[in-house]
């Protein structure tokens, strides 16, 4: 069919899938830092205290005090390629682009700093992609980063007069690929050390245990994850908690009280995998990698092995293209 003269120019209709993570600093830097926490700490999915009490604390102390001490640990884990996160998650999309065909684009979005998801979902509209798929790459699921993900895309949608089809990448938790993917990680992993680790511990990012009252499955899940890697391979993986925040009380047991025990108990060799994170971050290679190996050595541990993400690995990239491929199913041309 032709277009009169005088049409606006019309893209030719194609399938937009965005992958989504949590964000990062532009820079490892105070004023980065603290242009990041500001927009992270003020979501309301994140910190569920009134505002109207919350933004005083916020502005008048924590963004105050806290930026120096969180930029010097993100420039302890800096690269060539800026923040690991961003690194990662960038390779991620770029190692998926075209695996779903010609007609699919894959973009990436950080839901705090850049590339923002309301710009990445605006421009895969002017790309012409009547559908997309929206993908939290979070396999458990949290109000404070699945929700608050779906929630600014669709806050742009929100301002689109011709809003394209829209889906959402559900929590993927005990999905078979995820746990096979992961356990085949953690074997690698674990065979490339020269120790065999006297505990395998899973540490998921920390949530207030108020979530868990309210409601939120995040919890669960994680539980759920660590048993079925447990299962899968074969040996017991114990579960702790990170990144605990304020003076509300947080899901136990606390990953650095564990670790600070552990050496206490007997073991003194201890193996930890993060498999709530989808790509290494300041939580794993600082906040672990880093620290969480000093508490271990400094409690009288002997040996500490903190085992990657998924990442961008063959393993990790086919087994989100099988996540990614189910729920484009029905879009995509019959191949």
């Amino acid at each position: 069919m032709m277009l009169p003269a005088d049409h606006p120019p019309v893209a030719p209709p194609t399938i937009g899938v965005l992958i989504i993570n949590l964000g990062t600093p532009d820079a490892p830097d105070a004023p980065a830092v603290k242009r990041y926490l500001r927009q992270f700490l003020s979501d309301p999915r994140v910190v569920e205290i009134p505002q109207i009490l919350w933004q005083p604390l916020l502005r008048g102390v924590i963004l105050n005090t806290r930026p120096k001490k969180s930029a010097h640990a993100y420039g302890l884990v800096w690269s060539e390629e800026g923040s690991p996160l961003a690194a990662i998650t960038r390779r991620q999309a770029a190692a998926l682009q075209g695996a779903f065909g010609e007609n699919v684009i894959v973009d990436h979005a950080m839901r705090y700093g850049r590339p923002a998801i309301r710009d990445r979902v605006a421009a895969l509209k002017a790309a012409g992609c009547e559908r997309i798929l929206i993908a939290p790459l979070y396999p458990q699921y949290c109000a404070a980063t699945t929700a608050t993900a779906n929630d600014e895309a669709f806050a742009e949608l929100r301002a689109m007069r011709w809003q394209p089809a829209v889906r959402t990448l559900p929590p993927y938790h005990d999905d078979p690929a995820y746990i096979a993917a992961l356990a085949s990680s953690v074997t690698d992993g674990l065979a490339a050390l020269d120790f065999a680790p006297d505990v395998l511990i899973a540490t998921f990012h920390g949530m207030p245990q108020r979530t868990l009252e309210l409601g939120d499955p995040y919890h669960c899940h994680c539980r759920k994850t660590a048993r079925l890697l447990g299962e899968a391979l074969g040996r017991e993986v114990r579960v702790a908690f990170q990144s605990r925040f304020g003076r509300a009380k947080w899901l136990e047991p606390a990953t650095d009280t564990t670790l600070a025990a552990l050496p206490g108990e007997g073991a003194r060799k201890v193996a930890l995998v993060a498999p709530g994170f989808s790509a290494d971050c300041l939580e794993t290679l600082e906040e672990i990698a880093i620290r969480g190996r000093e508490t271990f050595l400094e409690a009288g541990g002997s040996h500490f092995a903190y085992l990657p993400c998924l990442n961008d690995s063959p393993g990790g990239i086919a087994m989100l293209q099988t996540l990614l491929a189910r729920e484009l199913e029905g879009w995509l041309a019959p191949q």
